[in-house]
Parts: C-alpha cells; structure tokens; sequence
C-alpha cells in the first residue's frame, strides 16, 4: 500500500504565483470586497493549500445543490459537506458573473479574490436539514446558517499567500508538506485522527489500537473556530505536546494542525474529515463515537453507519471504528466493550461535562482518565479563565 491519492486524483493548490502577486493585488484594489467570517477564511486557508482538493474555489449553484442533495459533486465523486461563500444582498444585486472580488479576513487583511462564476441564494431550511439533521437553532451549526445571508457566489480563488504567518505555522503542514514528511520517513501507511478536544487517555488508547496497523500515526487536530465553550486550540496542542513528549514513540508519530473550522454536523462531518485526510496522504482514518457530534443530535454511532455505506472504491482510504474506550479496573488497563466483559460497575468513564467541572474546580481527574500532565495544563487554563471572568464581573 502507498500513501493515499488525493481525493479526485489531484492535489489542487490555490496560491498565486509569487511573480504573479504585485499585479493580482493592483487588481483586488479595484475590485468589490467581501470581508470572510471565520468560517469562510478558515475554507480559504484550505481552498489554497489544497485540502479541499478537488475544489478550485468556493461552490457553485449547481455543486451546492448537488452536495446537500446527494452528497456528492456533480461528476459523481463523494462530497458531504457544501464550502459556500454568502455575501450581503446590495453586493449581490450589483455583482455579474464573470466579476472578480477582493476577499478579506475579518480584520481587513486582503487574502486572496475569487472570479464568479454562479450566483444563487442558499436554501437555509434545507441544507439545516440535509447537513445537520435539525432546524433547531440551539445547533450550532444550524445558529450559523440563521446569522449568515443566504445570497451566495462561487467561483475559482486564488490566495495570496500560504497563510504562513498563522500562529500555528510550526505545526501546520500542508498536504504538500505532510504527504513529504510522509514518504521521507518511509510511511507507505497513516493513520489520521481528527479532534477538537484535549486528548484523554480514551484517545491515546485508541490513536495506540491504531498505530499497531500501520507505519505512521498523523494527529491533525481542528484549530479553526469551535462553539465558544471548546478548550482553545492552543491549549489543546500543549496537551498534545506534553503528552506526545513523554508517552509515544517519536518516530512513528507527527503532530500537525488542521485549520479548518468544525461545523458540528456528525456524520457528514465525519465522512468529510476522512475525505480531506486523504489529501494529506493518510491511508487510513479513526472514526469514534459520537464523531463531530454535539448535544445528543446524533446516535453515538450514525457516522460508522454512514461510513459503513461506502466502499474504497469511493472512499479512498479506510476508516476504522472504535467503540467507547474507558479504564476497567477488572482488566486494569483501557478497554471497550469489544475488548472487556465485565460490568458498568468496573469502568472509569467520566463525561466531559464531568471533567470540565472537575477541572474549573481544581481538581484533577483520575490518571486512569487523564494523564497528570495534561490535567495540569487543563486546570491551570480553567483557573485562569475563571480569574478572567471574575475581573470582568
């Protein structure tokens, strides 16, 4: 087995060309501007560094409809999640295909244009039912659809820039470089693992199950923007590097970052997370329970289901499914209900609601739950944010 091919058969980069960027920005200087929210700057950074591949930009009418309807492009290839750019109506009415337009992050930064190429409105009920599963607005993923405007283009980007000056740049490879890094260590097979929480010791075991398949382990998690209540994106990579300097194998391990934003639309989401993993080059993907759940809108296991409905052939790359992982004090070690029969009585299985509240109160969570180093890092982020909130008051 080699590393994995890109999804669509090519990695499609979206930055222009260094001899080429003085006259691209004379250009955007005299084009209409549309200023990205999160989400949208955090698509851009993935439409140019080509993790989205096969995408060349953001989607058109067409692909849109065609991704919430059927969840694929319209040649067929698997696709669940739409990557649409809405803009305010007033630009919309004055804007024709063919237009260019400057695209900005929220502070005002030029990143890039698109050329449009199709302009169509958003049918939000739908794709809140079709993506999320829900119309409840309480859904964080349906919050954003209702704040958003429903007029849309698409068209083929281009970036300014590869994003270099990101705050994770010291972890963040990009599918060039990570399918790189891959093939100098002599990796023919990778498993990704794609999170938006500290890692526990539920996650080690699982990423550890994994790692006896194959050469080499990638933990890619999510940087981009998550619900206001997530552990913030640099806390989480000091858990990982703590954890990952201490507990696994150096050389058969990488730490990268994702930079895209989580949508929390579970079994699509899931799906999408292993397509985008291909890019990279991983060969394989973990999919766990609840993946890209949030609140109980999804069954814990409605992303191996929908996983389970494709073969390679449209896949591309193998996911493998895990149970719920806890600590068995019978078997005195990590487990699942794969791997363990004994009672509820004998698991160490603690919510994340539970944890958090242990942690804001300074209290560390069992070692058979969390390593010590990583709750220590956790408890003094609750502590500090909790110092925060008082001040304010």
């Amino acid at each position: 087995m080699t590393l994995a091919q890109p999804h669509g058969g090519v990695l499609v980069t979206n930055v222009i060309p260094s001899d080429e960027r003085a006259s691209f920005l004379k250009e955007l200087s005299n084009a209409p501007a549309v200023v990205l929210d999160p989400r949208e700057l955090s698509d851009m950074v993935l439409l140019s560094q080509g993790a989205l591949s096969p995408l060349t930009g953001f989607m058109e009418e067409e692909t849109y409809h065609s991704v919430i309807d059927r969840m694929r492009l319209p040649n067929g290839l698997l696709f669940p999640l739409p990557v649409v750019l809405s803009i305010p109506e007033p630009l919309y009415r004055s804007v024709r295909k063919g237009d260019l337009l400057a695209l900005k992050s929220p502070k005002g930064e030029t990143v890039g244009g698109i050329w449009v190429s199709s302009l169509f409105e958003r049918e939000i009920e739908k794709e809140a039912s079709s993506v999320y599963h829900t119309r409840d607005e309480a859904h964080p993923g349906v919050h954003y659809l209702r704040k958003v405007s429903s007029f849309a283009v698409g068209g083929t980007v281009r970036a300014l820039e590869s994003f270099e000056t990101d705050p994770f740049r010291p972890q963040q490879l990009t599918p060039e470089e990570s399918r790189r890094f891959f093939s100098q260590k002599g990796w023919n097979t990778v498993v990704g693992f794609q999170t938006r929480n500290p890692i526990h010791r539920a996650h080690e075991y699982i990423q550890k199950c994994a790692l006896e398949l194959v050469d080499g382990l990638f933990i890619h998690p999510l940087v981009g923007e998550t619900k206001e209540d997530d552990v913030p994106a640099t806390v989480r990579m000091d858990c990982y590097k703590a954890l990952l300097s201490r507990y696994y194998p150096k050389d058969r391990v990488v730490l990268g970052v994702f930079p895209g934003s989580m949508r929390y639309a579970g079994p699509r989401e899931a799906l999408f997370h292993a397509l985008i993993r291909k890019n990279y080059g991983c060969t394989h993907f973990i999919v766990g329970r609840d993946h890209a759940g949030v609140g109980s809108y999804y069954g814990p296991f409605e992303a191996h289901d929908l996983l389970k409905r494709f073969d390679f052939e449209d896949l591309g790359i193998v996911p493998i499914f895990f149970d719920t992982a806890y600590f068995c004090r019978l078997c005195g070690g990590m487990a699942s209900h794969k791997t363990c029969g004994h009672g509820e009585d004998s698991r160490i299985l603690l919510s994340g609601t539970k944890v958090r509240a242990l942690l804001r109160e300074g209290i560390a969570p069992p070692p058979e739950m969390t390593r010590p180093e990583v709750a220590e890092i956790l408890i003094r982020h609750y502590t500090n944010r909790s110092n925060e909130d008082e001040r304010v008051a």
